[in-house]
């Protein structure tokens, strides 16, 4: 089930009225979350059935041991242990038997193996339940409570990845849906609707086709096919957060924010403070602190850091080309440590040239990053990369929605900066580390501002790409 698809609509909408309805026919609270935790359940399970019931099953059988061993102070870690094995087998089996059989030149067959629904995603919020519990940040909740956070079909497939503490508190209180929330939760889909199916989709029909034959191509064009990449996923992941905390938002509850304008970035630690901010900060508070972090000397502070984030490319996906993206993450923040370490950086003031050349030096490292990430192999990547700097030549391929898109993100970055700006989140030197990205709601009670959103929405209809295109993330 899609999260553009009309069968989510309507799920979303049944979800939406059942819930509203039980909140006008009782004024008890106790009856009323009781019943809206069920209702959100069963409606979580409709979306994963809808896929596949083995998939329904994994997560129940997930779920179980979640809550199971969560309060079991002597077997919690079995709690932890029982979910990266079902994660591992689903999702690296096949890649270590691949491994090693390229190793010792072996013949061998690939298994069939379908990876579950939001299997990456609901794993690691039952290990940071588990681990919360441990730590004594929640109180081990009832198997309803558990089932509810796991399965919430919003944030199911790519996340966010929402703490449990903030997930319990919100599902402890009275839904309070009716028009204010459909009002700003529509809003906020749209936005990640654009972002999806009129720009990401668009900037894949011309990056699928540079990666599928890059040396038919020049260096020039591989190399706009490789920002077209740099601003495909984070339209195609930053869309679908933004759809999943609008749909969220509709049904009562706040999603925590995944993205925070990370290209605008000064250097590659801010951007894992911008980019994927609910994993980032799960890798940061329960394996790299895990890990040690950086308490156990400089030289194992930098070791933590590309471990974790070896870990994190891992991950995303059974291929050494995540593993080399998580790789080259891991060093650069390492390096950058290093460096603040040893000019104390972080208590001098960057004058706006400074801070300008270093948000491009981030964006280039990260594009860098980004076509390991996208290539089918590392073989492919080195080929691309050597591509683009030995200015080969070859077909020339200026595609226009790659410009249209650009000048989209430097506008919407541009207007969160004035509006930062305004806000005085901003030194007065430019400081663009302050920068926030926001959601210019409008008060759909307006005749105008309805007359807007209307409009927005028949712009996205008219400029949707239709060839469809999956989301990058929905693999993960």
């Amino acid at each position: 089930m899609q999260i553009t698809s009309f069968i989510l609509f309507t799920l979303v909408a049944f979800v939406f009225f059942v819930i509203y309805i039980c909140n006008r026919l009782t004024t008890n609270d106790a009856k009323c979350i009781f019943a809206t935790k069920w209702i959100l359940l069963i409606a979580s399970y409709i979306f994963v059935l809808y896929a596949d019931i083995r998939f329904a099953i994994i997560l129940f059988a997930m779920t179980c041991t979640t809550w199971y061993f969560a309060p079991k102070k002597k077997w919690e870690s079995v709690g932890i242990v029982l979910p990266l094995l079902a994660l591992s087998y689903f999702k690296y089996t096949n890649f270590f038997i691949d491994s090693f059989a390229d190793i010792f030149h072996l013949d061998h067959k690939t298994l069939s193996i379908v990876l579950p629904i939001g299997i990456s995603f609901y794993t690691f919020s039952a290990i940071s339940y588990i681990m919360d519990v441990r730590k004594g940040k929640v109180s081990p909740r009832g198997l309803l409570d558990v089932a509810l956070y796991l399965a919430f079909f919003p944030k199911l497939v790519s996340g966010p990845i929402q703490r449990s503490g903030d997930f319990f508190s919100q599902a402890d209180n009275r839904r309070e849906v009716g028009w204010d929330s459909f009002s700003c939760g529509i809003q906020i889909f749209v936005f990640g609707l654009f972002k999806k199916i009129v720009l990401a989709d668009r900037l894949s029909v011309f990056v699928d086709q540079v990666y599928a034959t890059p040396a038919a191509f020049g260096s020039t064009t591989i190399l706009l096919a490789a920002i077209a990449y740099s601003l495909q996923i984070y339209l195609d992941f930053s869309g679908y957060s933004d759809m999943a905390i609008g749909i969220a938002r509709i049904l009562g509850f706040n999603l925590p924010r995944n993205f925070n304008l990370p290209y605008l970035s000064h250097n590659v630690t801010e951007l894992w403070k911008r980019w994927h901010i609910s994993l980032s900060s799960w890798l940061l508070d329960y394996l790299y602190i895990s890990l040690g972090g950086n308490r156990k000397g400089k030289i194992r502070t930098y070791v933590n850091l590309v471990l974790t984030m070896v870990l994190g490319g891992l991950w995303h996906g059974a291929n050494w080309t995540y593993i080399v993206w998580g790789m080259l993450h891991g060093l650069a923040l390492a390096v950058h440590k290093a460096w603040m370490t040893l000019t104390g950086s972080p208590n001098k003031k960057a004058g706006v040239i400074s801070t300008m050349i270093s948000i491009v030096l981030t964006f280039a490292f990260t594009t860098l990053c980004w076509i390991f990430f996208r290539a089918e192999s590392l073989t492919d990547a080195c080929f691309i990369i050597r591509r683009i700097v030995s200015f080969e030549v070859g077909l020339e391929q200026p595609y226009m929605w790659f410009f249209i898109a650009a000048v989209i993100v430097l506008t919407a970055s541009f207007s969160a900066y004035s509006a930062s700006k305004k806000k005085k989140l901003v030194a007065a030197k430019g400081n663009m580390s302050a920068v926030e990205g926001f959601y210019p709601i409008l008060n759909l009670r307006k005749f105008w501002h309805m007359v807007f959103f209307f409009v927005e929405i028949g712009l996205v209809l008219c400029l949707a790409y239709t060839g469809g295109s999956p989301f990058i993330y929905g693999q993960y």
